[in-house]
């Protein structure tokens, strides 16, 4: 029996991809330029149930996005995407629309680029690239690259480079290359080389930053509390690895507005 898998992909706002080639909104799709040679090119590409480099994704408000339906055996792996020489146009919209579509036919459980996911206490959730998750209380959320990820009370998040995690009390929430994490009282913060991060009463943050003279990367442990660090403050390792206050951690109310952290 062949069978059939989810590719994702995206256009432009006019259904053209690069080079020119147009896709459908519905229906069946193939490749003019066919090569099963494992090589980028020669081919029709995407990110096989949504997972792999989101960079190769046209991000942009008016772009379209994809969902095609292809035979796996016909399927090339080239290393966080696929090619594949044709397949049907299934889905076709935003973001939202596509990604809610790879996650009700066949993607539950899989860390789909761009996609926003939420579950309750207790669970675990990923996302992918620049994709959304959060889990309640004791709960575990993790996104890729770019992304966001929050979890509540007691819980773990953890985000890529350039992402945002946030995490409750006692939680631990860690964050990439120039990331940005918080985590609540009594909870621990860590951000990789240019990082940010912030706790709340009686945390702890923790920032990468990289030693020139020793050629390999080092941590700068702070207490919120000691040393004149401030709780729902952001800092970042200065120059002089001193810690360098940003500013106030921003957070939202009830109505979803911006309030600055008391």
């Amino acid at each position: 029996m062949t069978k059939k898998v989810l590719v994702l992909r995206t256009a432009a706002a006019d259904m053209t991809s690069r080079g020119g080639f147009k896709y459908p909104k519905r229906g069946w799709v193939k490749a003019p330029d066919w090569s099963a040679a494992p090589v980028c090119g020669g081919g029709l590409h995407g990110l096989l149930w949504g997972e792999g480099d989101g960079s190769h994704l046209n991000w942009d408000d008016d772009a379209k996005w994809l969902v095609l339906e292809v035979k796996e055996q016909e399927l090339v792996d080239l290393d966080k995407k696929v090619k594949f020489p044709g397949g049907r146009v299934v889905f076709c919209g935003d973001r939202k629309g596509a990604t809610q579509y790879l996650l009700a036919h066949g993607g539950a459980g899989k860390a789909i680029c761009g996609a926003a996911l939420s579950q309750g206490d207790k669970a675990a959730v990923s996302a992918g690239y620049r994709g959304q998750a959060s889990a309640g209380s004791w709960g575990q959320a993790s996104a890729g690259e770019g992304g966001q990820a929050s979890a509540g009370e007691g819980g773990q998040a953890s985000a890529g480079s350039w992402g945002q995690a946030s995490a409750g009390s006692w939680g631990q929430a860690s964050a990439g290359y120039r990331g940005q994490a918080s985590a609540g009282s009594w909870g621990q913060a860590s951000a990789g080389e240019g990082g940010q991060a912030s706790a709340g009463e009686n945390g702890t943050i923790i920032v990468q930053w990289w030693d020139n003279a020793s050629k390999r990367y080092r941590v700068k442990v702070g207490y919120i509390g000691e040393d004149g660090l401030k709780p729902d403050t952001w800092y970042k390792v200065g120059d002089d690895r001193s810690w360098v206050e940003v500013g106030p951690v921003v957070k939202k109310d009830a109505d979803k507005k911006e309030i600055a952290a008391a």
